[in-house]
């Protein structure tokens, strides 16, 4: 059993990853990408992944959120097992199930930022909550710039746009990979704080890939990935904390 399912706090799981393995190419080009690895995604809870460059935190993520193959073993969002699902299954799942956020905003330059926010849902067929939509808009004080399109908008501003986005069809889980790469320090702490009041606010679940100890700690929980696997966690993460693990870790790798 890995280290996180030992010490994971018992919550309900979004997302599950049992004996989940990614493997690229063969041979001698053979990369173990993610070697065997269990970890839990609490329900209403803030995660952050962490790890060197290589460790796998990005294609944990792809894997979890049905944007990469898996080799091996198991990835479930809620009780769906992602493995058992066919193309137009997953692609349905990613839509209603799942919510993305990057560092690329990847909004549509000749939509408004409301259209922009609606869009997964208009491509779906669903009629958007617009009660539940104003909520967002509000926290995330993008009222004033509904009618924008990104070309009027700041950086920190379309980042907005793309966590509206990834709230408003209250999916079971939102995956967020680096999304405060492309921001000011200003920018970044403001989307990160909307991160986690859509957490403890909103009920919303989110996962996000960093390699920011002043990131991570907004989170409820870090991950740490290293060649693969999980090789420890950290609850009720200061950045201090943080860096720690991190210069632990490196210092384990160095003598090792």
């Amino acid at each position: 059993m890995s280290y996180a399912a030992v010490h994971a706090p018992a919550v309900a799981a979004a997302a599950r990853a049992t004996g989940l393995t990614r493997v690229y190419g063969a041979g001698e080009t053979r990369v173990v990408a993610l070697d065997s690895v269990d970890v839990e995604f609490g329900r209403g809870r803030f995660t952050a992944i962490m790890g060197p460059s290589g460790s796998g935190k990005s294609t944990l993520m792809h894997c979890m959120a049905g944007l990469d193959a898996i080799t091996s073993g198991s990835a479930r969002i809620g009780e769906v097992e992602l493995t058992a699902l066919k193309d137009r299954e997953l692609t349905r799942l990613r839509r209603e199930a799942v919510g993305f956020v990057f560092q690329a905003f990847n909004l549509l330059p000749t939509l408004t930022a409301y259209e922009n926010i609606t869009l997964p849902m208009a491509i779906a067929g669903r009629t958007p909550d617009r009660a539940w939509v104003d909520r967002i808009v509000h926290t995330l004080g993008l009222a004033d710039r509904l009618t924008h399109r990104p070309v009027q908008l700041s950086g920190g501003q379309q980042q907005r746009v793309a966590v509206a986005r990834a709230l408003a069809g209250r999916p079971e889980i939102i995956f967020a990979d680096e999304p405060t790469g492309n921001l000011d320090s200003r920018s970044g702490a403001e989307i990160l704080g909307f991160l986690r009041e859509s957490v403890h606010g909103l009920e919303q679940t989110v996962v996000m890939v960093t390699h920011d100890p002043v990131a991570a700690s907004y989170a409820d929980r870090v991950v740490f990935l290293a060649d693969g696997r999980i090789v420890d966690e950290l609850h009720a993460p200061s950045a201090d904390a943080v860096l720690d693990r991190i210069r632990r870790s490196e210092g384990r790798a160095r003598t090792s």
